[in-house]
C-alpha cells in the first residue's frame, strides 16, 4: 500500500461524510433553501473528494478521465438546479420570509424575474 492509495481512500471517506452530513441537512433543515444549499454545497464537494480519492486509487488513464467527466457535470450542473430549485420555490410562495436575512424582490408586483 502507497501513500497515494492512503491519501485516495482518506479522500474517499471524507466525502463520504460529506454526502453523509448533506442528507442529514436534507432531512432536518426547516425550509426550501436551507435545504437547497444542503442538496448543492456539501453533496458537491463531497463528490469532488470521492472522485479525486477514486482517480488516485485506479489511476488509470480511461478510470481518470471518466472520473473528471463526472465531477466537471456535478460542478457545471449542481449551481443551475440550485437557481431554479430557489427560483421555484421563491414563485411559488414555499420561501418562508422570516428564515431570509435580506429579500431583494420582496417589493416586486411580478415576483417571475430578478431583473
Amino acid at each position: 500500500m502507497t501513500a497515494l492509495d492512503v491519501v485516495g481512500a482518506v479522500l474517499v471517506v471524507l466525502g463520504a461524510l460529506l454526502a453523509l452530513a448533506a442528507a442529514i441537512g436534507l432531512l432536518r433543515l426547516p425550509d426550501v433553501l436551507s435545504r437547497m444549499h444542503a442538496a448543492t454545497k456539501p453533496q458537491t464537494a463531497g463528490l469532488v473528494l470521492v472522485v479525486v480519492g477514486t482517480a488516485l486509487l485506479l489511476r488509470s488513464s480511461a478510470d481518470v478521465w471518466m472520473l473528471v467527466l463526472v465531477g466537471a457535470f456535478q460542478l457545471v450542473t449542481a449551481p443551475v438546479t440550485a437557481h431554479l430549485v430557489g427560483r421555484l420555490a421563491y414563485r411559488s410562495g414555499g420561501v418562508r420570509p422570516d428564515l431570509l436575512h435580506r429579500d431583494d424582490l420582496a417589493g416586486r408586483t411580478d415576483r417571475s424575474s430578478p431583473g
